[in-house]
């Protein structure tokens, strides 16, 4: 992972007992450590559990962290591990049928990460849109996306001016420092786009 100052910001102000940066390194990667759980199958309260033991870990290895940058990664292996203790335990204690999962590789973490850092890079994005176009944006891509009649009337608006608004939003989300950081040149759509964008008639 490349050095990203926002990251390295946020150990250092985490480290100093600042509770805010706290709050953001659990918003920022919790993703990340249920994404890992969710891959070892396990139950709901067990992620939790695992959740919880890999916080406290970090609260107690935060300012020995060697790269401030590696955050993501370290995270990604302590919650690898803390699965894998916990599926080991259930293992002693009541053998299932199924094989514990495999120990996710160096490149499968860095895939977990990388999507995590993207996700949390959009959703910053997206929280300092204008009102209207988060509202918009929020409309056309819930599930199932709202219809054009229902965006118009929301809106005030005719159904003919609704594409150009959401063009005019996009534009916006695309130029946002927190994609471009992220992205590296290589942003390629979000997901207002990639989903296809248009709402039912």
């Amino acid at each position: 992972m490349r050095d990203d100052p926002a990251v390295v910001a946020l150990v250092g102000r985490a480290a100093g007992s600042d509770q805010q940066a706290w709050d953001e390194i659990v918003e920022r990667y919790s993703p990340l450590v249920w994404s890992i759980c969710g891959r070892y199958r396990l139950s709901r309260h067990d992620a939790e559990d695992v959740a919880q033991n890999v916080w406290l870990r970090l609260v107690e290895q935060i300012g020995n962290l060697r790269t401030p940058a590696a955050l993501p990664g370290w995270l990604a292996t302590t919650t690898q591990r803390e699965c894998l203790r916990i599926r080991q335990r259930q293992e002693r204690l009541m053998p299932v049928s199924d094989e514990l999962p495999p120990v996710l590789d160096d490149a499968e973490i860095e895939q977990e990460i990388m999507l995590a850092e993207r996700n949390a890079a959009l959703r910053a994005a997206f929280a300092e849109l204008p009102p209207r176009c988060r509202q918009l944006l929020s409309m056309l891509l819930s599930d199932p996306p709202q219809s054009y009649a229902q965006v118009s009337m929301v809106f005030e608006i005719s159904v003919g001016s609704i594409g150009p608004q959401r063009g005019r939003c996009l534009q916006h989300l695309r130029r946002s420092r927190h994609l471009v950081a992220v992205f590296d040149g290589e942003f390629t759509g979000t997901p207002f786009e990639r989903s296809g964008g248009e709402p039912r008639a």
